[in-house]
């Protein structure tokens, strides 16, 4: 997959907050009419697209009746140890962040602590945050 996209209300909140989950830009660029760039970290590549004029996105978390694309997936096997660590030392790097950028940070919002998944013959440890747009990520190691 060359990169997944995410529209955002605001293009310099949303950099802040992935710049926080560790990745870097690596492109800025327009789309016609707006601002847009492209960020990699965690083994994969976004793009995000400034909307001017934005609506607020679906709660695609809660809402057990959405359909359409849900989450994006970070596999951290390879990078940390636990989730439970890794979600700790995230929530103390946005705390800390937010003294320095009150205006482009909103503390972590974490829809889901991490818990353990049976998922086929494996089991994962599961976590899930909302970027700055609210919007669903999920971080996923394998025990």
């Amino acid at each position: 997959m060359h990169h997944a996209s995410i529209r955002t209300a605001n293009i310099h909140r949303a950099i802040a907050f992935y710049e926080l989950l560790g990745f870097v830009v690596n492109e800025r660029f327009t789309t016609g009419y707006t601002l847009a760039c492209w960020m990699e970290g965690l083994g994969g590549r976004i793009e995000l697209i400034q909307i001017p004029q934005p609506k607020p996105a679906p709660d695609a978390f809660n809402d057990e009746h959405y359909v359409g694309y849900y989450h994006l997936s970070f596999d951290l096997t390879q990078m940390v140890l636990d989730l439970s660590t890794w979600l700790v030392v995230l929530k103390e790097r946005f705390s800390s962040a937010i003294t320095e950028q009150p205006e482009q940070l909103q503390p972590l919002r974490v829809l889901l602590e991490p818990e353990q998944q049976m998922i086929g013959d494996r089991i994962y440890e599961v976590a899930f945050i909302a970027d700055a747009d609210g919007l669903p990520l999920e971080f996923i190691r394998q025990l």
